[in-house]
């Protein structure tokens, strides 16, 4: 057996544990892959609220990354939060003379609890710097609405909308886009795929009564781990679902369960 699949991951720590760099790592170990960390902000959470965040100065982001992929092979690379706009240039420098590998980017823009991490006026350089070097982009319906300048009403977030979103952010240079469904309401929650050529793949399950912060980061590492493993696109969004489906199942209620399961 050779040695296991490497990660980086670039991306906040979150002191509550709940999301950032410990939902990652936690990921990445249940996925079979090994973890390497670039820290970009030092978060003081709580499952509700974002009490203060601290910047690591982009010269140790960039420094972090370089010395990751000195260190060994990496197979892929998850983007998290990026705090501004020096932030996110470092990680794009830094990438450009990095091997190419599989990127996973997952637009952070605000905290589970509403707080802003990235302001708008980074968008631009998020599309311009990042996108061209990401595999899959997997905005959730709020992010996907922001980045494309509009508003996100959750009744309006029909298949129409969702495809339409992403087909802007597909034209602005990712390789794919995986737009989550789960922000949105009905029965069904329903991500959808695209990519240049191909037909849209929707990947649907009923919406499980359960919540749980961090399930973007999970749902992005576990992605990343398939593709650092030699999965395609859509195999790799398909075992990043299955995981944050058993993530969700594990945080129901007993007698939730006990009912889904009947």
């Amino acid at each position: 057996m050779g040695p296991r699949p490497a990660v980086l991951v670039i991306a906040g720590s979150d002191s509550s544990g709940g999301a950032g760099l410990v939902r990652d790592v936690q990921t990445l170990e249940s996925q079979g892959a090994a973890a390497l960390c670039a820290v970009t902000a030092v978060t003081a959470q709580t499952d509700g609220r974002v009490l203060g965040v601290v910047a690591v100065p982009p010269e140790q982001v960039r420094a972090q990354i370089e010395a990751a992929f000195a260190t060994r092979p990496i197979g892929a690379v998850k983007i998290g939060m990026l705090v501004g706009r020096a932030t996110l240039e470092a990680v794009a420098d830094a990438l450009q003379h990095a091997p190419a590998v599989p990127v996973v980017l997952d637009p952070v823009l605000r905290a589970s609890s509403g707080a802003t991490l990235l302001e708008d006026p980074g968008f631009a350089r998020l599309r311009a710097r990042l996108f061209p070097l990401t595999t899959v982009l997997t905005p959730n319906l709020p992010e996907a609405a922001a980045l494309c300048a509009e508003p996100y009403v959750e009744d309006e977030a029909d298949a129409a909308r969702l495809l339409e979103w992403g087909r802007r952010l597909l034209g602005q240079g990712p390789h794919a886009v995986l737009i989550k469904g789960g922000h949105a309401s009905g029965a069904t929650a329903a991500d959808v795929l695209l990519r240049p050529g191909v037909a849209p793949v929707w990947l649907s399950g009923s919406r499980l009564a359960a919540g749980r912060r961090g399930t973007g980061c999970a749902l992005a590492s576990a992605l990343a781990a398939a593709l650092a493993a030699g999965a395609d696109v859509e195999t790799a969004c398909r075992r990043a679902r299955a995981h944050v489906r058993a993530l969700l199942e594990a945080a129901q209620e007993p007698a939730e369960r006990t009912a889904t399961l009947e």
